[in-house]
């Protein structure tokens, strides 16, 4: 990117939306200007202009929640910016991963309610190739393709008695045991998760 493109304001700032690059959800709206902008381009971390503070900072110098740089764009009048970041924790000094995590009518849904299925796919990446001992994931790699399948097919069976049986409490521990195994067994079979959310949405698309 080039700094000279960017048209900052009479101020010398220019708003940058934080967007996450995985999941896509808007993080926060926050400023830069030429020096904050050049720094993020520089570390590869997001740095921002404080306009109630009137100096630097650099997201999460002091929480540990930074952000690290995928792409930075700019508008087609070069008056904004969109950052993609992969965040090392929440955005938000409340805590919440998003700052735009209510509306007018009460809590919104956000897309980060279902990043725990993004980091438990990391996890059991990273499981398959540390093997670390002791760890039940590595005892599945190491079992193989048949135990994994047999597990898929055991808790697939527990959440349709916990369903029968009308158990809530029951329901969502067999079915997060159920989403578990079968993302073991996608990673197993070389099959990224995102591929099988993209058939969902084709289909979506296909039948509305």
């Amino acid at each position: 990117m080039n700094l000279e493109e960017v048209k900052f304001d009479e101020k010398g700032l220019v708003p940058a939306i934080i967007q996450d690059a995985e999941t896509l959800e808007v993080l926060t709206l926050a400023y830069m200007n030429k020096e904050s902008l050049g720094k993020s381009l520089e570390t590869g971390e997001t740095w921002f202009y404080s306009r109630s503070r009137q100096k630097l900072w650099h997201k999460g110098a002091t929480s540990g929640n930074t952000q690290a740089v995928v792409s930075i764009k700019y508008d087609c009048d070069q008056d904004a910016l969109l950052v993609l970041v992969s965040p090392k924790g929440p955005a938000c000094h409340t805590g919440a991963v998003s700052c735009f995590s209510e509306g007018v009518s009460g809590r919104i849904e956000s897309l980060a309610d279902y990043r725990i299925l993004q980091t438990l796919e990391k996890v059991i990446l990273q499981r398959e190739q540390e093997r670390p001992e002791g760890a039940y994931t590595t005892y599945l790699f190491e079992k193989g393709v048949d135990k994994i399948l047999k597990k898929v097919g055991e808790e697939a069976a527990e959440v349709i008695i916990a369903a029968k049986n009308r158990n809530e409490e029951e329901l969502k521990w067999e079915a997060a045991d159920l989403l578990y195994h079968l993302q073991v067994l996608l990673v197993e079979q070389g099959l990224p998760f995102k591929e099988v959310l993209q058939t969902l949405e084709e289909r979506h698309k296909d039948r509305s």
